[in-house]
């Protein structure tokens, strides 16, 4: 997926080429006319794509005008996977480590018929001190700076949530958070993005994912290093923990033995990355609601709904 970053393109094309790729589909939105010299750095992204010089078979999707990343990037997979039954995924600015490839190539053959799975993320942003048992674990979250998945898990996609009003009035939905703080910071998220007050694609898939019950798979290693950090990025924050991180190898794989979330990786990615530190409840009656036991939480969801709208 391409726009108007010709060097950052350039890397993850030539880390694309070492990967020896035979079918390359292509993605990019047109130019903002009101942005100067948008138009020419459109079109020398584009011009990379003459310097494919391996045996690989090249598929663009271009868009004339510009749609915005919401409509661009969804119409865009709809497209690929209109084609294609599973496909590696990569933005201009998602460096990936050499194993990346082979890491979702064979995740992607795993997990090809297994319906929990929805998605195989290349990114691990857990701190420097954590370990996993296997060479990868199960996570309820969805990291899509270098990420694969299958048509059927795609099929699930909606960008413009239409479920997700009635959703958010089950109990199955009620049921899938802990405390109350998460529940309301994703019920905001959610409401932002139905709303279309941001305009953003992924995390309409995050829905998807919860909608569908589906888990996602993370290397036990960081596989890329987002390398578009600087000001010109679409959604560029300066303080962010998550960008220019250092990669490693997967090595050879250990797969773990049971299809489960690792629910200590999860709380501690909810804590300090998803929500952040600074995410706290509205008031001590709301904290001590967040500290009741899973099934009094239950019971609470059912009754006092509407006092969390």
């Amino acid at each position: 997926m391409i726009f108007d970053r010709p060097v950052l393109t350039a890397r993850v094309l030539q880390a694309i080429r070492a990967a020896q790729t035979r079918l390359l589909l292509v993605i990019a939105d047109g130019p903002r006319l009101d942005r100067p010299g948008e138009v020419e750095s459109c079109a020398a992204t584009r011009a990379l794509l003459k310097t494919v010089d391996w045996p690989c078979e090249v598929r663009t999707d271009f868009s004339s005008v510009n749609l915005g990343c919401r409509r661009r990037i969804s119409s865009g997979l709809n497209w690929v996977f209109q084609q294609v039954q599973e496909a590696i995924i990569l933005e201009d600015d998602c460096l990936p480590h050499p194993s990346f490839f082979s890491f979702c190539s064979q995740m992607l053959e795993r997990y090809r018929h297994d319906p929990r799975i929805m998605m195989i993320s290349g990114g691990n942003f857990q701190p420097a001190e954590w370990t996993c048992r296997h060479s990868y674990y199960f996570s309820r979250y969805a990291h899509v700076w270098g990420w694969a998945t299958w048509a059927r898990a795609w099929r699930a996609y909606d960008a413009d949530m239409t479920d997700w009003p009635t959703f958010r009035r089950t109990r199955r939905f009620a049921a899938m958070f802990s405390t109350l703080s998460e529940r309301r910071f994703w019920v905001r998220t959610f409401d932002a993005l139905y709303r279309r007050q941001v305009d953003t694609w992924d995390g309409q898939w995050a829905f998807a994912i919860r909608r569908q019950g589906g888990l996602a798979i993370v290397p036990a290693v960081n596989l890329i290093s987002n390398i578009g950090s600087g000001k010109d990025g679409t959604h560029y924050d300066p303080d962010s923990s998550t960008t220019d991180r250092s990669v490693a190898g997967t090595g050879i794989l250990q797969h773990p033995s049971t299809v489960e979330p690792d629910m200590v990786a999860d709380e501690w990615e909810l804590r300090h990355i998803i929500m952040g530190p600074g995410f706290r409840c509205r008031n001590r009656w709301h904290r001590r609601l967040a500290r009741a036991p899973r099934y009094l939480f239950r019971a609470m969801v059912e009754s006092f709904d509407l006092l969390w709208k």
